[in-house]
């Protein structure tokens, strides 16, 4: 993947500012870019986009094509006349630094429910909602159809639903949907003006010379439209089960591993049929964003696969994946992938050399620098060009935090090695991460606030509080702009 040395911001667009509870892609994500641009940055690093569902994650969605609906800007609903002053007049006090998730998405589901009774009272659609709607047909009528069946039967999964619907029985499916084309045709016109929305924002961001890094999550939700659809991709058992499901063995960090329980896919049938699942999947992120990082990429060599049913990750085994195989064939029909592979964690001889064979930078995280001798990989000296350097990701502590909760020798080590002391240490780390030699390095917006760990987006493992946090307008600072602008041009960036 060629690419200059170049810097940027991770953050998820839910945490922008905005009137109504939540960061959307309006005007306040164009004003993030334009401060981007002020701050001398060529990058901005978002989390998948999809439309999640409990527990709001943005790693747990009911379709790896679909947005997030709650992502959609309202003001920009109102200005093409399908909402009035009057609809949104409300007398909920939304919170201005942080989501709160069934506040938003009840309020935004209503506003875009009389958004749409509006959109078809007009005496002709768009024609560009009718080029959407064919455009995307391969993926958009299966998640409307699955959104309106789980909103039928109150939001359980699939696997509850009664069992001519969980089958997918053709009769059941066609009465259903001759019934429910209102609903059915609500949750296409969410997505027409998602996509419509994010595109509007990338171009922005292109046009500020920002391009923009999106993210695959290797797994995709047991409950999404995905998976129901498609149960065949995956390892099921003939009465729609999971035979194994996903996860991490037992580590450092935990005795008993990760218990995901992703389902797992089944690589001989999409070996068969040519990965066109994949090819479709990656096609569709490239659409949407200029670069993608692939969340858990080591999964592409071999995974870890555990009995559907057990408690912990414990009993599982290592299974190989067709990863080498896999990324040749989507080489071969799409050229150089502008690709980020997450290879934290413990990577073997056998997953670097799939993220070398393709040149796929990795990741390199400074949190994870301090805790060993002068031979961690983690340390800038030890980097090599082809990375990508960050001071922690959306699962890290901020950096403030994590400094702050360090050991005391640990700390005096990272004080030592950044020529710091505790007034300056978080752009003494910011810096040593811009004068690195990895080609690109990003930093949460957190840490260019140096803001503590009541700002942390997520805490794995745990179900509550997370996703949450947002900024507020006043904490984007010219004097922090001009700062992040000085380094990147002083270090080349």
């Amino acid at each position: 993947m060629e690419q200059n040395r170049s810097s940027g911001i991770l953050l998820h667009p839910t945490s922008l500012p905005g009137k109504y509870g939540i960061g959307s892609l309006g005007n306040e994500a164009k004003l993030f870019i334009d401060y981007l641009a002020l701050a001398g940055q060529k990058l901005w690093q978002v989390l998948p986009m999809g439309h999640t569902g409990y527990g709001d994650s943005p790693y747990q969605c009911f379709s790896i094509f679909a947005g997030n609906p709650i992502l959609i800007d309202l003001d920009q609903i109102k200005v093409d006349g399908l909402l009035k002053a009057d609809d949104l007049t409300t007398k909920i006090v939304f919170k201005d630094d942080v989501v709160d998730y069934g506040v938003v998405i009840n309020f935004k589901g209503e506003m875009l429910k009389i958004a749409y009774n509006h959109f078809l009272d007009q005496h002709e659609l768009p024609g560009s909602y009718h080029r959407f709607i064919q455009e995307n047909d391969s993926w958009l009528h299966g998640y409307a159809l699955f959104v309106a069946l789980k909103e039928k039967f109150d939001g359980k999964p699939w696997w509850d639903w009664p069992e001519q619907f969980r089958s997918r029985d053709n009769e059941a499916l066609k009465t259903f949907t001759a019934q429910s084309e209102k609903e059915i045709g609500f949750n296409k016109f969410c997505q027409y003006y998602f996509f419509k929305h994010w595109y509007s924002v990338k171009h922005h961001a292109n046009s500020k010379g920002i391009s923009i890094i999106g993210d695959i999550p290797l797994y995709v939700a047991h409950d999404s439209a995905d998976v129901w659809g498609s149960p065949h991709l995956f390892q099921f058992d003939e009465n729609l089960l999971p035979i194994k499901v996903a996860g991490v063995p037992p580590d450092y960090f935990s005795e008993t591993g990760q218990l995901w329980g992703n389902p797992l896919y089944d690589w001989d049938v999409m070996k068969n049929n040519g990965f066109k699942w994949w090819i479709g999947r990656v096609k569709a992120s490239l659409d949407l964003y200029d670069f993608v990082r692939i969340d858990h990429f080591r999964g592409f060599e071999a995974y870890w696969s555990v009995t559907y049913g057990e408690e912990t990750a414990i009993n599982g085994e290592w299974s190989q994946a067709p990863g080498m195989e896999l990324f040749q064939i989507i080489r071969n029909q799409m050229g150089e992938l502008p690709i980020i592979a997450e290879d934290l964690g413990i990577i073997t001889h056998e997953v670097e050399e799939l993220r070398d064979s393709f040149a796929f930078p990795g990741m390199k995280i400074l949190q994870f620098a301090f805790d060993a001798d002068e031979g961690n990989g983690y340390l800038p000296h030890n980097y090599k060009e082809n990375f990508v350097t960050y001071t922690g990701t959306h699962d890290n502590d901020t950096l403030n935090g994590w400094y702050h909760s360090l050991e005391s020798h640990i700390k005096n080590r990272v004080l030592d090695y950044a020529d710091a002391n505790d007034k300056n240490i978080i752009k003494k780390i910011i810096r040593l991460a811009w004068a690195s030699v990895a080609k690109m390095a990003i930093i949460p917006l957190q840490d260019l606030l140096e803001l503590g760990g009541e700002a942390r987006m997520n805490t794995p493992g745990t179900a509550a509080g997370n996703w949450q946090w947002r900024f507020t307008k006043d904490q984007l600072t010219t004097e922090k702009a001009g700062w992040l602008a000085h380094i990147s041009k002083l270090y080349n960036r």
